[in-house]
């Protein structure tokens, strides 16, 4: 019989676990920071995906794996993150193929000190003032919340040859019968984050 190693050529020529965890979340906000918008998909109570595009605020630290979205209370995926904590958020950039995709749990929180850290003034625009002194639109505002994704696991894509060279390895493997890997694979696992997360709140 066959073994999955045999089966899947492609991911077993691509995958990378050569490289120490910090180089890996070196590499993945790399990605995030380029390509800035993530999907973040989010299931209903029926069980219906949904995915919305977000961009995580900001700042970043060195070795941060979790990511954060600023959001109005109001809308659904508040509910259906209630409903069900498990999420993904992935992010593609088109024009090297890189791409990232963060499996985990999302946590919601209207932490004053947390929102004011993440808050920045382009930010009231997607909220807007009601004119009831109340909803303003601002970091007060009371459909104000943070989505924190703490993630299980993240699995990332580096290409490592350009447009040119990919068609290339392209056409080789066809001719060849040889899978094509042109680039890298690298996932960050549940006990990376976790020592990751470890280093982290310690350096702080």
């Amino acid at each position: 019989m066959s073994t999955q190693q045999e089966l899947d050529p492609y991911t077993t020529n691509a995958q990378n676990d050569n490289i120490s965890p910090q180089e890996k979340v070196e590499g993945l906000h790399g990605i995030v920071k380029l390509v800035q918008t993530g999907m973040l998909t989010t299931r209903d109570a029926n069980g219906c995906m949904h995915s919305r595009a977000m961009v995580p605020a900001g700042p970043y630290d060195a070795s941060q794996v979790d990511l954060v979205f600023i959001a109005n209370r109001a809308t659904h995926k508040f509910d259906e993150i209630q409903n069900d904590s498990h999420v993904n958020v992935s992010f593609y950039d088109e024009r090297s193929t890189n791409w990232a995709s963060y499996c985990g749990r999302a946590q919601i929180t209207q932490d004053k000190e947390k929102i004011a850290k993440h808050w920045s003034t382009g930010i009231s625009a997607w909220f807007g003032d009601l004119g009831d002194g109340i909803h303003k639109g601002d970091q007060h505002d009371p459909r104000v919340a943070l989505i924190e994704v703490i993630p299980d696991e993240v699995r990332y894509f580096v290409a490592t040859k350009g447009i040119v060279g990919r068609a290339a390895y392209s056409a080789y493997s066809t001719m060849t019968g040889k899978c094509a890997a042109p680039g890298e694979l690298r996932t960050i696992t549940k006990d990376e984050i976790a020592l990751i997360q470890g280093l982290h709140s310690e350096s702080k």
